[in-house]
């Protein structure tokens, strides 16, 4: 059967692109016909992926469509004659953007309303979260899933050292990483003001590391640097690192003492997986699918109470029990994730198309 998968963009390190190629290669194991399309591709991965402009994206006998933004697919994707799955890994509400950018608060309500204009027209509907799919429900689509991202966790765990970087990062200070863009709905201002919380009751010497682009919405990171300089902190204490290659990723994952997430919006959380696979604890804000990815591992609190994470950060960053019990039930909510999950969980959902 020949089984095609479109993405709008194909970048090496981005999530759904790295996910979509992982299927693609269980599909051709399985014996299928597979390829990857899209619109935008990063030059190292011409060739693996190729151009959605082939004629042959359009041939597949079922096309599962990776929806995160709006764009030409969309329109593309509804009028093919063949079997149509969706594949939604969610698109943050707008009102995220409201303040800080009217092109974003435009292109995600847009991509919203193209989201809808699905309804109706697809055979099967995946979410990659449960959180995902009763947004799909709510919409009005019929036949909806669940089949998870799956994560690249080994360049994470197989990347090469980097001794320069890992000798900065093993200089003694306590490392709070968070891995994903700078923007308004990961709420960056609370992890500074929990840095804050963290300095005035729990310990000073800390160093929190935000690894990911963080231009994508300029005033929103002005404000996190003016809050930053409002409390009066040591700048050198706080990194933004932008965008890194996969092995300075690994090292700093390597190094982290603990993995935060104060997000208030979530579909997925792909860097939660990775931390689990690098043996990292992870102290989370059970927003959206954060509970359902953690699956009961890692240390989840609600509501917002950042007193009560500064508290939940030093316990599991100096208190060796519980941190080895954190670590225990991460180490087993990783095989919910584990390539061999994944491969079971896509013949089950091209099982249930084709009956």
């Amino acid at each position: 059967m020949i089984i095609h998968q479109w993405v709008p963009a194909a970048h090496r390190g981005d999530a759904i692109g790295d996910s979509a190629r992982k299927v693609r290669d269980l599909l051709r194991r399985m014996g299928h016909d597979s390829e990857l399309f899209a619109l935008t591709i990063d030059d190292e991965l011409r060739g693996d992926v190729r151009p959605f402009a082939d004629p042959a994206a359009a041939r597949g006998e079922v096309t599962i469509f990776h929806f995160a933004l709006p764009s030409p697919m969309t329109e593309a994707f509804a009028a093919l004659s063949g079997a149509k799955v969706l594949q939604y890994h969610n698109i943050t509400p707008a009102a995220f953007f409201a303040p800080y950018d009217a092109g974003l608060f435009r292109l995600a309500a847009l991509g919203r309303r193209e989201l809808a204009t699905l309804v109706g027209l697809v055979d099967l509907a995946l979410g990659d979260s449960e959180f995902n799919r009763q947004e799909l429900a709510a919409l009005g689509f019929g036949r909806t899933g669940v089949l998870p991202i799956a994560v690249d966790t080994e360049r994470i765990t197989a990347a090469p050292p980097r001794p320069a970087l890992e000798r900065i990062l093993g200089d003694g200070l306590i490392n709070i990483l968070f891995v994903g863009r700078i923007v308004p709905n990961k709420k960056i201002e609370d992890h500074i003001r929990l840095a804050e919380l963290y300095k005035r009751n729990i310990d000073s010497y800390y160093r929190f590391i935000f690894v990911g682009r963080h231009d994508g919405v300029p005033r929103y990171y002005a404000q996190i640097r003016a809050l930053i300089a409002e409390f009066d902190m040591l700048p050198d204490r706080f990194w933004f690192t932008g965008p890194v290659p996969d092995e300075d990723l690994a090292a700093f994952y390597r190094w982290a003492d603990a993995y935060v997430s104060l997000s208030e919006h979530e579909g997925f959380c792909v860097p939660l997986v990775e931390a689990m696979a690098a043996d990292v604890p992870v102290v989370a804000y059970a927003a959206g699918a954060v509970p359902e990815t953690l699956g009961g591992a890692g240390l989840l609190f609600q509501p917002k109470d950042l007193e009560l994470a500064a508290e939940l950060l030093g316990t599991v960053v100096y208190d060796r029990e519980v941190r080895t019990r954190v670590l225990q039930g991460q180490r087993a909510r990783l095989s919910a994730f584990a390539p061999a999950a994944i491969e079971a969980r896509v013949r089950q959902t091209i099982g249930e198309l084709l009956n």
